[in-house]
This record gives structure tokens, sequence and C-alpha cells, in this order.
């Protein structure tokens, strides 16, 4: 990596703020319904799956390689991951070299990704898979819209062909000997595909897991492309979620399939350019971090 970046006081203070309004905005409606106690059945998700609370994304972290300047600085002493740096403060290299794993694990499932062509024929069936011939249900206050029988005829009236472990493993019993080929966490790398619905939401998991060490617009431009990817997924769902105010995709039908297919291509368009900032960023840290020398480079290709 290129010298220290050194950002004075007010320069990355107006960044800062900035990020916290952009933030705040997106928040909104998932804060007022945590302060009422109600609960959401498709946004919820993104706070309990992936863990990252409202606190936490409205922070503002540079990035390694960039050390902040001024008094308002030393509020950065008390977050994990920095430590002072000459003048000013900055997400140390030990914290870095902590992370090295994750980095290399991150670069290289997402770079494997990107080198496949997207596929768009599983219809979101996913979700389908996971009440199938069960009567639990994932979101029990919410109704399936075909009811049983016909949430399990439409399962029964195509092939599942889910290539992103973390739903499979969600598959209920019945289901999972259905889906095309057998997936489990030691092949991920291998079976992931841009054209996954998931796997473009999982660029927010993996922008929260570089924590501090990636400037962090990208954390909320991933963040805003899993919220839209939330919708997809549960617009195609088997749940009726008209009282919250969502249309469903009916994939059970011709059109609803050929919609499904078309909001699947612009949720894995609008990916491709986040996953190649997070592979760029993880291949920036590796150099800092001096992976080359153990003999697992990354090189992003």
């Amino acid at each position: 990596m290129a010298a220290p970046t050194m950002w004075q006081d007010g320069d990355w203070r107006d960044v800062a703020a900035a990020h916290r309004d952009r933030a705040d905005a997106l928040l909104a409606p998932h804060v007022e319904r945590r302060q009422t106690g109600v609960p959401h059945p498709v946004f919820d998700f993104l706070f309990t799956y992936y863990r990252l609370r409202p606190r936490h994304l409205r922070v503002w972290h540079p990035g390694y390689g960039v050390v902040l300047t001024g008094a308002g600085a030393e509020t950065y002493l008390t977050r994990a991951g920095y430590q002072r740096d000459g003048a000013g403060v900055a997400v140390g290299h030990d914290h870095l070299m902590t992370r090295a794993d994750t980095v290399r694990f991150i670069a290289d499932l997402l770079t494997a990704t990107a080198s496949r062509p997207p596929r768009f024929g599983c219809f979101g069936m996913h979700e389908w898979a996971m009440v199938y011939r069960t009567p639990d249900v994932r979101h029990g206050a919410v109704p399936l819209r075909l009811g049983a029988a016909g949430t399990d005829a439409v399962v029964e009236s195509m092939p599942l062909r889910c290539s992103h472990f973390d739903a499979y493993r969600f598959f209920t019993p019945a289901a999972a000997p259905r889906n095309a080929r057998p997936l489990a966490r030691a092949t991920q790398i291998e079976e992931e595909q841009p054209g996954c619905v998931h796997a473009g939401m999982d660029l927010y998991k993996w922008a929260a897991k570089l924590g501090p060490l990636i400037e962090s617009s990208l954390l909320l431009d991933c963040f805003a492309l899993a919220v839209d990817a939330r919708v997809l997924d549960m617009r195609a769902s088997p749940y009726d979620l008209r009282d919250f105010g969502f249309a469903p995709i009916t994939v059970e039908t011709p059109a609803g399939r050929a919609q499904y297919v078309a909001e699947q291509e612009t949720i894995s368009l609008r990916a491709a350019p986040l996953r190649a900032r997070l592979i760029e960023a993880c291949v920036a840290l590796a150099e800092a971090a001096a992976l080359t020398g153990t003999g697992r480079a990354i090189t992003g290709g």
C-alpha cells in the first residue's frame, strides 16, 4: 500500500457527518419500529441474521492506511482496531494481521464468484424449500400465500437449483435431496455464482466483516443493495406479505418467473461493481499485511 493518507480534522469530520446522515436515512424505518416494538418479517432479517446494529452502521471508518488528525480523532481510540499513529489515529497493523485469514477468505470467495457467468434459473425457490413438507415455518405470524399443500405442490412442480449454501442449509429434510446438487460449507467457494440474490445480499456481510479496515461508504452501499435484495427475496417467497405493502412475485406462474429473473438480473448487475470494490480492498489489505510472503498471495484475478 501507499504511504498513509493524512486527513485533517475538518475534512474527515464532514465526511463522517455525511455518512451518519446517510445511515440515519437508511435506518430510520427500522429504528422507529424497534422503538415501538413492531417486528417486520422482511427487514428485521438484515439486523438479526447479519447482526450488525444500527449504531455500528452510523459510525464512519476511513479504512486502513488513513490517519485521522485533530482532537476529534481521539474518540476512535475507544473503538476496536485503532491506535495512535504519529500525529493522529489510525487502524493499526496489528488489527489487520488478526483479520488476515478473513481477508484471504473473502478475497478467494468473491474472486471465484466474480469469475463465473451469472445463472438466473433458481426462481427464488429457496424460501419455498425451507417450508416444504413441514408444519414449521420461519415467519409464523405471516400466512403462506398458497397454503401448505399449495406450497408443497409448487416445490414439486419445478427443480430446485440453489447455489448458495447459507440458503440451502435451511432447506427442510424433504427439500434438500431435491436440489440440483448437495451443497456444503467446504465447497462454498466452488459453488457461489453472481446471479444469486443471496450472493449479492451477502456482500453486506463481507463488508461488515472487514470492519474498520475498509472505508464505510462501501459498507452502506452494500447495505442498500442488501435491503433491495431482501425485498426481492421475500416478494418471491411463499409468504403473503401484502399486508406489509409487498405485492407477490408469483414464481409459480411463467409471468412471475420472468419477473423474478428480470429483477434478479438487476440485483446481480448492481452487485458486480460492489464485489469488485471489495476484492480490490482485500488485495490492498493483503499487500499491506504481507500475505504474499506466506505463499498465499491474493491477486484478485
